[in-house]
C-alpha cells in the first residue's frame, strides 16, 4: 500500500489506479471493515489525524478529481467527495524521497512520463498535506537503494 505525498497528477495511469484502489483499502481499514493492514506504516498519518475518516475521503476526492482530468471512471459513490479535512503536517524529506521512488518505477512503466518528470525540481504535494521541512518519516519503508 502506498498513499502517496506526491500529487496524483504526478503518477502514471497505472499509478493511479492503485492509488485509487489502495486508498480504498484503506478507508476501509479506517472504518474498521477489514482485518488486515490496521497497523499499516502508510496509515499513521490518517490515524494521527482528528479525523480520519473524513481524511481520507478528503485524500480520496483528490485522486477522483485527477481521474476525472483523465477521463477515467472511478466510482465516486465509493467515498464522500465533499469531504474536507484539516490539512496534514508532511516533511518535505518524505515528499523527495517518494519522488525518487516514483521516478524509477516511471522509468520503467512510463518511459515518457519519466522524462518529462526529470525537469521537475520538487514535486507538487497532494493537496491534503502541507509541507514543513524535514527528513524522511519513520514510518516510511525504505528500499535499500533509496537510503
Amino acid at each position: 500500500m502506498r498513499l502517496w505525498t506526491v500529487h496524483p497528477k504526478h503518477l502514471d495511469a497505472k499509478g493511479l489506479v492503485a492509488l485509487w484502489r489502495e486508498g480504498l483499502l484503506a478507508r476501509a481499514v479506517l472504518h474498521g471493515q477489514t482485518k488486515g493492514y490496521k497497523n499499516h506504516p502508510q496509515l499513521t498519518r490518517f490515524h494521527e489525524h482528528p479525523n480520519p475518516l473524513i481524511a481520507i475521503d478528503a485524500y480520496l476526492s483528490a485522486v477522483l478529481t485527477e481521474s476525472r482530468e483523465r477521463n477515467y471512471n472511478f466510482n465516486a459513490n465509493k467515498i464522500d467527495e465533499t469531504a474536507t479535512a484539516p490539512s496534514i503536517e508532511e516533511t518535505s524529506g518524505q515528499l523527495d524521497y517518494e519522488w525518487h521512488h516514483l521516478l524509477k518505477k516511471l522509468k520503467k512503466r512510463d518511459p515518457k512520463r519519466f522524462k518529462e518528470s526529470q525537469a521537475i525540481e520538487r514535486p507538487d504535494a497532494h493537496p491534503l498535506f502541507h509541507m514543513v521541512d524535514g527528513g524522511v518519516r519513520e514510518w516510511e519503508k525504505r528500499i535499500k537503494e533509496q537510503q
